[in-house]
Order: structure tokens, then sequence, then C-alpha cells
């Protein structure tokens, strides 16, 4: 099976899990479709947006850092992250991600049911 672009729907989140600004997704593949997961879809995040804190309990998600500049808060602390980097939070852990740099921060993200 392929999935054109076209078909892909994009919704926009106004202050998503209590961030800052309007962040872009675009749903790779429809809930119908996926298997042992929840989320596979690749986001936008604008300048100065964020995705709030956040807890992941029972899943894992992946953030793969496809291009921009972005700041990770996990338990242990801030992190900066950018084009090849995966952020992972799981087991009950909690993450934020915010963009800090000059340009859209786009991110592919995959959440994994246990």
């Amino acid at each position: 099976m392929v999935r054109s672009k076209k078909e892909m729907n994009t919704e926009l989140r106004e202050q998503m899990r209590g961030g800052k600004g309007t962040v872009s997704i675009t749903h790779l593949v429809e809930k119908e479709q996926l298997h042992n997961c929840r989320l596979m879809s690749s986001i936008e995040i604008p300048i100065g947006a964020s995705i709030g804190q956040h807890t992941h309990e029972n899943e894992t998600e992946y953030y793969i850092i496809m291009e921009g500049e972005g700041k990770v808060l996990e338990a242990d602390g801030e992190k900066t992250v950018g084009s090849g980097d995966v952020v992972i939070t799981g087991h009950g852990e909690s993450h934020s991600i915010r963009n800090v740099g000059s340009t859209p921060l786009f991110l592919v993200a995959i959440i994994i049911t246990h």
C-alpha cells in the first residue's frame, strides 16, 4: 500500500498540550490503519511555538527531528535537539518541546502502544 501526500489529513492545534502557538500535524497514517501504534504524524512547530509537557503511560513516543532546532524538557533537564536527533519518551515519563531556532521545527512523531 502506498499513501500519497494528497490523501493525508492535516490539522492545526492551538496551544497543543498547553504549549504556545499553533502546531500543524499531518497524519501520515490514519488511526484505522495503525497497529500497536497510536500516532504516526509529521509535525511542524513554528518559530517560538511549543508542545507542552505531557506524560506517556503504557506507550512510547519517538520524535525524529527532521529540520530546525528545539529544546526538549525531560525529567533530567533541558536538551537541545536538531536534525537527525531522536527523542524517546515512555514508561510514565514526560516531555515537552519548543522551537528555539530561526526556522520552523519539523519532526516525525510515532507513538507505540504497549
